[in-house]
This record gives structure tokens, C-alpha cells and sequence, in this order.
């Protein structure tokens, strides 16, 4: 069971919520620094274990700078991503470069940042060497395609625009050898939000294997295996989070039935988790602006999905605590609304909770990954502020709210 609370007691949070500005992202640093150092005890014998923070889910600095502070590197997708790790201490090989339908112009970036390059299509080999020349370290994205089943979220692989096909990774390492790379890494995709910890056993699994086949058939040794991220959090109260230590031992006795047989020992291995470092962490705090009733009974808040979308776009679950009111009786039904001219603005739909009033403050959690980042503009909505809650209880501001001149400042009047 997933226990909801708060990083504070009640009356700091409606403190909070009084004295900023709502609706606003709220992060709460301790919980973030434990979960990273869970994450490496839990695989502290993998030779050079390394998470790459997955910066599309909160690409703000702050958070970035305590990713590096906890030793993570940084997964970038754009060339903004790769310029705001490196502006939060996080270079070189710290830096994973994984996109596709990429710009020449961004290869040529990540090339002189010395990032590891993680190519996601077999032509992209010539349009790196084109754009920018071949690494020494090049890495490719496999696609297993028939062969595994992709999660519930993340689809049939067969389906998948991303990666390079299990006939295709030969002639792709080949290439890559011909044209001056020296040191190989293999990296895959193939789960978003899974708790079933098996899932990221097998594709341990696979990885192994593909890494043994291309040992045999073209002589490389990989120097890691790039596990991608998909490790879930439970955002729902009777969900359980991952048994980490059980997966990581799993993976360990693979490695050793595997890798160490074929003669591949050391071989890294790494991820790039972003969701479940940093998503349990982050509260969106909003109030309640209306309760009204019609065929149903809403409460409308003074955010919307454009201050955390996944519900909206996923039908995701989010749980709501009405701040002070978490002893009291659930004895109302709400859709919990935004104010966008959308009818799928719904935080919640048919969601029990306690009666609810105007000025009340609700908190919703688990929107430290994918929730702020994925902010948007439409009806001319302002996006919300970010604070951290440090370690210390100070509160810090760590992206202040847009204003209208934020918002007009690219358009010609």
C-alpha cells in the first residue's frame, strides 16, 4: 500500500498556500535525495551503477543540480534539455543524448558536449558522421520488435516509431565500427510506469543476450547496457512501489549465469529513471475557487490541465488530500475541475472525498515528473510557479510564475 501524506504539516501548507500565489508545483528535496540513494544502494554491485536522471520529467535546474549532487547523470531529448544539465554541473559521459527525428544540429551539440550519443535509427549512423563526426563511445536504441511485449502504456514495439530492429543491430554496430567507434553500449525502452518488477528483470534478460550475440558475431564488448527507464510509482493509495532490492537481485543472478560466463565481466549497468526519483515528491497545490451542482457535483480549483495534464491525456490517477480535512468523512462525490474550455479538464471524476468549500486548499500529488513539464498555454493560461521545500524547511522559488508580458512577449501586436 501507497501511503499519501503530506511533506509538511497542514497548517504550513495552507500557510503556504496563502502566502504564494496558487496554483503552484511544490518538490520536496529530502524525499527526492532518499529515494536516489535507495536507488543506488539497491544496485551498489553493479560495476559503475548509474541512473541518468530523465530531464523531460522535471527539467528544472534545482532539481537537476541535486541529481548530480547525488552522483545521477542527465537524459536529455533536445538541445535545451543537454544546455540545462550542462548549466547544472552535468557533463560530459554524465550526459545521455536519446532522441529521434533529431536535427543535424543537435547531434553536432551532443558531439561537442562529449555526451554519450544513444542513436535510435540505423540512417542516423550516417547523419551523425555527417553532422558532426563518429564518437569514439556510440550507443544504439534496440527495438526488439515481435520478439517482446511492450507494457500496457508504452505499446506493441511493432507499433513503436522508436529504435533500431534486432536485424538491423549488426549492420548497425558494423557501420559504426567502420567509421571510427571504438567503445559500444546498448540501450532499450520498452516499459513507462510498470510496477511489475519481472518486467524490468526480462529486459535485463534481453539486453544480456543481445550484448553476448553481438560479443560473438562481431567481436564488441559492451561497456553497459542502458536499461532505459519505465520503473512506475504508485499513484494509487493500494498500489505498492517496486520491490527494488528483489529486482536488483534478480538482475544480479542473470549476470551471473549470463554475462560473467561469456566472458563480458565487468559490464555496467545503468538506467534513466526520471519518474520514480522525483514524481512521489512533487505536490500541486491549488485552491478551490466553486463548488456547484448540477447533474453532478463539481468543485472547480484555480488550476487546470495545464498545470498537470496526465489526467486529461492518460485518464491518470492523481490523489487529492483537502488540506486539513484528511480525518474527515468522505461523504461526497466531486469531479474536480480546471477552469479550461475543455470538458476533459478533470482532475478527478466521481472522486469520494470529504464535503469541500470554497477557499479550501487541495493538494495532488505525485506530479513530481510529467506534471509541471508538461505545462501548456492553451486559453492563454499562465504557467504555475515551482518551489522546492529544502532539506532545511526553507521554502525556495526555483521558477517564479509566467506573467502576460511572458506570455505576449513572442507575438507582434
Amino acid at each position: 500500500m501507497s501511503e499519501k501524506r503530506l511533506p509538511i504539516e497542514d497548517r504550513r501548507m495552507i500557510e503556504l498556500a496563502d502566502t504564494y500565489q496558487t496554483p503552484f508545483h511544490l518538490y520536496d528535496e529530502k524525499g527526492i535525495r532518499a529515494q536516489a540513494r535507495a536507488f543506488k544502494d539497491a544496485f551498489s554491485w553493479v560495476p559503475g551503477f548509474k541512473n541518468y536522471y530523465a530531464v523531460k520529467a522535471c527539467p528544472n535546474p534545482a532539481i537537476l543540480q541535486i541529481m548530480k549532487e547525488e552522483g545521477f547523470g542527465a537524459d536529455c531529448s533536445s538541445l535545451p534539455e543537454l544546455i540545462l544539465s550542462q548549466q547544472a554541473g552535468i557533463s560530459g559521459e554524465d550526459i545521455m543524448f536519446t532522441s529521434n527525428d533529431t536535427p543535424d544540429e543537435e547531434f553536432k551539440a551532443a558531439y561537442d558536449m562529449k555526451a554519450v550519443i544513444n542513436l535510435d535509427d540505423i540512417t542516423h549512423i550516417d547523419t551523425l558522421e555527417r553532422a558532426a563526426g563518429m564518437p569514439e563511445l556510440i550507443s544504439f536504441r534496440y527495438n526488439p520488435g515481435p520478439d517482446r511485449t511492450g507494457n500496457a502504456i508504452i505499446g506493441n514495439p511493432v507499433e513503436a516509431k522508436y529504435g533500431i530492429t534486432t536485424e538491423q543491430l549488426l549492420p548497425a554496430y558494423k557501420r559504426a565500427q567502420e567509421l571510427g567507434a571504438k567503445r559500444f553500449a546498448l540501450h532499450t525502452m520498452v516499459a513507462s510506469n510498470e510496477l511489475d518488477g519481472t518486467y524490468i528483470v526480462e529486459t535485463a534478460r534481453m539486453l544480456f543476450a543481445q550484448a553476448i550475440r553481438l560479443n560473438k558475431e562481431l567481436g564488441i564488448r559492451m561497456e553497459f547496457v542502458n536499461m532505459g527507464g519505465g520503473i512506475g510509482i504508485p499513484y494509487r493509495p493500494d498500489q505498492d512501489a517496486m520491490d527494488l532490492p528483489w529486482v536488483s537481485g534478480q538482475i544480479r543472478e542473470l549476470y551471473e549465469q549470463m554475462i560473467v560466463p561469456a566472458g563480458l565481466d565487468p559490464l555496467k549497468i545503468v538506467f534513466e529513471c526520471g519518474r520514480m526519483v522525483t514524481g512521489p515528491f512533487g505536490y500541486l497545490v491549488t485552491k478551490v475557487r466553486h463548488v456547484t451542482e448540477k447533474y453532478k457535483k463539481y468543485v472547480g480549483v484555480d488550476s487546470s490541465m495545464a498545470n498537470l495534464m496526465r489526467p486529461a491525456l492518460y485518464g491518470a490517477y492523481h490523489h487529492i488530500t483537502v488540506v486539513g480535512k484528511q480525518d474527515a468523512a468522505k461523504t461526497e462525490v466531486y469531479d474536480v475541475t480546471g477552469s479550461l474550455c475543455e470538458n476533459n479538464d478533470k482532475f478527478a471524476i466521481d472522486r469520494t472525498l470529504p464535503p469541500i468549500a470554497p477557499g479550501d486548499v487541495l493538494v495532488i500529488h505525485d506530479t513530481g515528473a510529467h506534471g509541471h513539464a508538461m505545462g501548456f498555454n492553451y486559453n492563454a493560461k499562465l504557467r504555475s510557479a515551482e518551489y522546492l521545500l529544502e532539506e532545511s524547511g526553507d521554502v525556495s522559488m526555483i521558477r517564479r510564475a509566467e506573467t502576460m508580458d511572458d506570455l505576449f512577449a513572442t507575438l507582434h501586436f
